[in-house]
């Protein structure tokens, strides 16, 4: 393969993850389809765009950076999923119950790749302090 990504296991799950996501989004119901559905398969897709994106040219931090990105795409998609469980709009939850299973993995795949990584010169962002441990 010409690309460094190409040969990367979390790629091809991450392909996997999107493939899986999208035939949910496929089965939630028709007034979903440019809002949950949308976002749910734009967050999939960017789990592999950006494992693709951080991996060729880059610093390991610059990297890192990328695979955060990952992760927090990740995390979007099973946010989604509980709001479909939540709505109730799958009468079948085989396919949500295999996809939450698979994000687990996905995500400690990742988490472990940007633990590979040289990251001593990343920059961290700084936490969000919330008064009295509320957001809002």
């Amino acid at each position: 393969m010409a690309y460094k990504f190409e040969d990367l296991e979390v790629w091809t799950r991450a392909l996997d993850y999107s493939d899986q996501v999208h035939d949910i989004a496929e089965q939630l119901p028709k007034h979903e389809r440019y809002n949950l559905s949308d976002q749910m398969t734009r967050a999939a897709n960017s789990i592999a765009l950006n494992i693709a994106e951080g991996s060729t040219g880059q610093s390991d931090a610059e990297q890192d950076r990328f695979l955060r990105i990952a992760i927090r795409s990740l995390l979007e998609t099973v946010a989604c999923f509980h709001l479909i469980n939540r709505r109730d709009y799958l009468d079948d939850l085989g396919l949500l119950r295999e996809a939450y299973h698979d994000s687990e993995t996905l995500f400690a795949k990742l988490q472990a790749f940007r633990a590979s990584l040289d990251t001593d010169s990343t920059v961290r962002e700084a936490p969000i302090e919330y008064d009295e441990g509320a957001p809002f």
